[in-house]
């Protein structure tokens, strides 16, 4: 049998080809991962730099109510902010029922805010727990207050006078889970406050 060596290099040159192509596809595909890995980068680290900077004041105290002033100040770039919901957060402890007694479920416990202060509610869009006060728009640069009220104990805490329940979150934070959303957007940010003197 004769075999040719036109034949021979056409063979190897399409060889060589499907190898180019194969490699070149593999190639395109690497490059398009890294173009998507490095667009998820630079969408977090745009996200990341537009975090709102947002400041907390206790402002009007009167007894036991005050406001909490949330004010929006900055990054300009950000703009303003469609809107912002804020929440109490729990003290450290462990607020599990081991032991339901009549009336005291853990719903109850979970729905109880564990802290010095909670929302008034009702005011500001705040749930009947002053857990979590109504979403408000924010503009740039500027500022708006949400009723707050001292904590008082539950109404299964028989013998827990408010003096007492205050007492024991004398030396705690006023603690703060502010969630921000502008667009499609979202950031959740935690800050803490001094708990004013009863």
């Amino acid at each position: 049998m004769n075999i040719e060596w036109t034949d021979t290099i056409s063979a190897a040159a399409a060889a060589l080809s499907a190898v180019a192509a194969g490699g070149a596809w593999w190639a395109a595909r690497r490059s398009a991962a890294t173009a998507e890995t490095l667009a998820n980068i630079e969408r977090d680290r745009r996200h990341e730099d537009l975090t709102p900077e947002i400041r907390l004041a206790i402002t009007g105290q009167f007894g036991d109510r005050a406001n909490i002033l949330v004010h929006l100040a900055g990054p300009d770039s950000l703009g303003d902010l469609t809107s912002v919901e804020l929440e109490m957060v729990n003290d450290d402890m462990d607020h599990r029922v081991l032991n339901p007694r009549l009336g005291y479920t853990q719903e109850d416990s979970d729905a109880y805010v564990w802290g010095p202060f909670r929302f008034a509610p009702g005011v500001d869009g705040a749930d009947e727990n002053g857990r979590r006060t109504g979403m408000m728009p924010l503009e740039m640069g500027r500022g708006r207050p949400f009723a707050i009220e001292r904590t008082r104990p539950g109404r299964w805490m028989e013998g827990t006078t408010a003096e007492g329940w205050q007492n024991r979150y004398v030396h705690l934070p006023i603690r703060v889970r502010v969630t921000c959303k502008r667009n499609e957007e979202t950031w959740l940010l935690a800050r803490e406050l001094e708990n004013p003197p009863l």
